[in-house]
């Protein structure tokens, strides 16, 4: 049985403001859930209407039914279970080697949740983001990683002071840019992602050393742009094939 404080309080985990406060998120689906169970993140509570879980302590554990599960649920149709995470303390170590993904003013949850699984897909363990971006415990972004929120270390920060001063090679992504399919890749570098609207500002822009396009192939050729976790997707892979390459 869920309490009405219970479902005051899970149903505000929905908002950035609730999150912060009660230093919890939520997760929904069986698949999520046990990637989370099986990683760093600790367990708070678990809702469920299966009899599973088994092996979860029956203090974390709740069995309820589908009516209650509904109350408490962020998705517009709910799955089987929804669990009750705390959130870690923030992470402010910035990634100094490797392949790192920064995204500039990414807003939507969904293409938040997509890139950081594409990154988990391509090897990219740190993922960085300015402040203005979509918080990673949204609950749409944390269904959308499919748990891969488990395994890429998303740090918030000032995004232009990170990129001044940063060694690595800082690759952005623009419609002029160098077609990627023709470009030498390095194993180490970052690589920027802009805002699905307006793309990379104007102040980011100017930390870029290497400006990258995915080149377009059809005749007609009037499609604007890709959505950004689709260009996310492309990209990391052409890195890992031409670093592989060689």
């Amino acid at each position: 049985m869920v309490s009405k404080n219970q479902i005051k309080t899970i149903t505000g985990l929905q908002q950035k403001k609730y999150r912060k406060e009660h230093k919890m998120f939520i997760a929904e689906g069986v698949k999520v859930v046990e990637e989370l169970l099986n990683s760093h993140f600790e367990l708070h509570q678990l809702f469920t209407t299966q009899n599973d879980f088994n092996a979860i302590p029956q203090s974390k554990r709740v069995e309820v039914t589908d009516a209650e599960l509904k109350k408490i649920s962020a998705l517009t149709t709910q799955n089987t279970c929804l669990a009750v995470f705390l959130m870690p303390d923030e992470n402010e170590v910035l990634p100094t080697g490797g392949l790192i993904v920064a995204l500039d003013e990414v807003r939507d949850p969904g293409n938040l949740g997509t890139i950081i699984r594409m990154c988990d897909w391509f090897g990219v363990t740190h993922l960085v983001c300015s402040k203005g971006c979509v918080d990673v415990y949204n609950p749409k972004v944390v269904q959308a990683t499919m748990g891969s929120i488990s395994r890429v270390n998303v740090v918030y920060t000032d995004l232009e002071e990170y990129l001044k001063n940063t060694s690595l090679p800082v690759y952005g992504t623009f419609m002029d840019g160098e077609n990627i399919y023709t470009q030498q890749l390095p194993e180490n570098g970052i690589v920027v992602f802009g805002n699905e609207a307006n793309g990379i500002s104007a102040t980011i822009e100017q930390t870029v050393t290497d400006k990258i396009a995915i080149p377009r192939f059809g005749a007609i050729q009037k499609t604007e742009s890709l959505n950004v976790a689709t260009a996310t997707a492309i990209i990391l892979s052409e890195f890992r094939r031409s670093f592989s390459g060689k």
